[in-house]
């Protein structure tokens, strides 16, 4: 078994073979967060429920975010990270593989909670993994990771459309899916496991300001929340605003991950001119406009691809840019990490339910104010973070 020692100092070409995998392990988490959107419909039928009915799946698929990242966090301080992520995986493939077999509402929830824990301990292990692999060299790699992310969202979208019109169903959308997971599991299971910075001494003397970490976490809250509300609801938006076709409505979620994982491309180099605070303000004035423009002109159909694609663009690299100024101030080892996850987890939780119950009761638009909202609120908190920061510098 793989144990922490042998990694402290990890060759350059196991640091790259490291980040591969990663980068592979986010691939397939943003094809299973993104494969949600599209299929709502057809979710809603295999259970016999109503779409306002059916959100409750984001509630209990964020609780086992809440849970896995919160319990991964831990693990992989004290665990070999590696075989962990690939039991994880192979969870995942599992779950994946019954979802399309659930016909009642409770257990279709049920499959989503277990889906979403082995999500969690995915997402807070490749971040943290990833942190510990690079060190302080850590910040285009980081980008890199979430890219990932966004290619797999862009993807997701893309193979949805063929293997329903191939298949006439979405049972092999989700087998697929599963059957990817497998390779991913064997390929880490093989590689050495970084160890944290509190294991090698790294962030020795280091005290961890806890309001920064709640700062952090409620900016993250919201972040997450409008990125996965809008990614989740923007296809049946388009249905109900405009009438769109299913098949339109799945290239406009496309369009908006494919964005999200160009700006995430970009940000690479970005990220070595440009300070963090400095692209996290345009992402959030970029972040107001598209929402904005989606809020002004409801039912006009360039105004929802402008957008819908200048709010991914907008929200590429918020997050991979926020947990790099994170690791600046903050020791960030892997229960620290777990911390941040709870906000993300949360915010996963509460804004697409929210969603769904505004978008039954009041109307299609006013998830778009909402989530508005969302994005003003965290211009408040990014502000927040920023003062307290500097006076701290001072002192």
């Amino acid at each position: 078994m793989t144990t922490k020692t042998e990694s402290i100092t990890l060759k350059p070409k196991a640091r790259w073979i490291n980040t591969a995998a990663y980068y592979l392990a986010f691939i397939l988490l943003g094809m299973g967060g993104a494969t949600t959107g599209p299929v709502l419909v057809d979710l809603a039928a295999q259970t016999g429920t109503e779409l306002s009915q059916l959100s409750i799946i984001f509630t209990t698929g964020s609780l086992g975010f809440l849970l896995g990242s919160g319990v991964g966090g831990q693990l992989y301080d004290e665990k070999p990270g590696h075989h962990l992520m690939a039991f994880v995986l192979i969870l995942s493939a599992v779950v994946t593989a019954l979802v399309p077999t659930a016909d009642r509402l409770w257990l279709l929830a049920l499959l989503f909670l277990v889906s979403s824990l082995a999500s969690g301990m995915i997402d807070v292990g490749g971040n943290t993994l990833l942190i510990w692999t690079h060190r302080d060299r850590v910040g285009p790699f980081m980008n890199g990771l979430h890219f990932a992310f966004g290619l797999g969202a862009t993807l997701a979208p893309l193979m949805i459309v063929p293997i329903i019109n191939a298949t006439g169903g979405i049972a092999w959308v989700y087998w697929t899916l599963a059957l990817l997971h497998l390779p991913i599991a064997l390929f880490l299971v093989r590689l050495p496991t970084p160890i944290s910075g509190a294991d090698d001494g790294t962030h020795r003397g280091k005290r961890v300001d806890y309001l920064l970490v709640v700062l952090i976490a409620a900016f993250l809250f919201l972040y997450v929340g409008v990125e996965i509300a809008f990614g989740s609801w923007i296809a049946t938006y388009a249905q109900a605003m405009q009438g769109a076709d299913k098949e339109t409505a799945a290239y406009l979620t496309s369009a908006f991950w494919g964005v999200f994982t160009v700006g995430r491309l970009i940000a690479i180099p970005i990220a070595a001119v440009l300070k963090p605070r400095r692209i996290l303000s345009i992402n959030l004035i970029g972040a107001v406009a598209g929402l904005s423009l989606l809020v002004l002109r409801p039912g006009v159909a360039w105004a929802l691809w402008a957008g819908a694609m200048g709010l991914g663009l907008s929200l590429a690299s918020t997050f991979p840019t926020m947990l790099s100024l994170a690791e600046r101030h903050l020791p960030l080892t892997g229960k620290l990490a777990s911390r941040f996850y709870i906000g993300i987890s949360l915010g996963g939780m509460l804004l697409p339910w929210l969603a769904g119950q505004l978008f039954d009761a009041v109307g299609p638009r006013s998830v778009m104010i909402m989530l508005l909202t969302g994005v003003l609120l965290d211009v408040g908190f990014f502000i927040a973070f920023v003062l307290h920061t500097e006076r701290q510098i001072r002192m």
